[in-house]
This record gives C-alpha cells, sequence and structure tokens, in this order.
C-alpha cells in the first residue's frame, strides 16, 4: 500500500510564496492536483519517477516548480506569487504503474490526505 503525506500548506498573502512536500512510501512518478469550494479537482504540476521531466498546468506554468527532494521518495512543490484563486485543497498523488508523468488524476491510483493553501488578497 503507497502512503503518501503532505505538508507545508497554510495562510499566505496574495504576492507570497508556499512550499508543499509530499513523502511517499516508495518512488514513483507523482503530481500535485488541487480542488477549491464548489469545483472540480484539477491538475498543478507533474514529474517522473526519475524527475527528469515535469509538466505545468497552464495557470501555475512560471509560478511553480516541482522537483525531487534530497530524499528522493519526496516530491516538493514550490509556488511563487500566490493569488487569491489558487486558493484550494491541495492534494498529492502517486502513479505505480508509470514512470512519466501525466495530467490525468485518472491514471494516479493514490492520493494522500490534501493540505490546505488560503491566499489572502
Amino acid at each position: 500500500q503507497v502512503q503518501l503525506v503532505e505538508s507545508g500548506g497554510g495562510l499566505v498573502q496574495a504576492g507570497g510564496s508556499l512550499r508543499l512536500s509530499c513523502a511517499a512510501s516508495g518512488r514513483y512518478a507523482m503530481a500535485w492536483f488541487r480542488q477549491a469550494p464548489g469545483k472540480e479537482r484539477e491538475f498543478v504540476a507533474a514529474i517522473s519517477w526519475s524527475g527528469g521531466s515535469t509538466i505545468y498546468s497552464d495557470s501555475m506554468a512560471g509560478r511553480a516548480t516541482i522537483s525531487r527532494g534530497n530524499a528522493k521518495n519526496t516530491v516538493l512543490l514550490q509556488m511563487n506569487n500566490l493569488q487569491s484563486e489558487d486558493t484550494a485543497v491541495y492534494y498529492c498523488a502517486a502513479d505505480s504503474v508509470r514512470s512519466i508523468p501525466s495530467t490525468s488524476p485518472n491514471l494516479y491510483s493514490y492520493w494522500g490526505q490534501g493540505t490546505h493553501v488560503t491566499v489572502s488578497s
């Protein structure tokens, strides 16, 4: 059973930064998704098993960086210039089958419990 534990969410002012962390029980292709109140879950960023390939949503491209931590089972999401529309619960997800990143939530079999990000304007 794959376990994912997220941390790093919180309250930040518009224009500020946050770094989210996800610790997995193994090494997988991983992604971050988010879900705002009343909205569907949406893709944020993903990284390959090796860490050599990354993809971003249009809304986060240029403002976010996904990377592997020093412990390769850890994935980090650095978010800068946060805006009120970035307020959501952020979820870490792992794909235990494929090594390449994907934007589709259907390909991720394992999910963390979520961490809240609130951006005040």
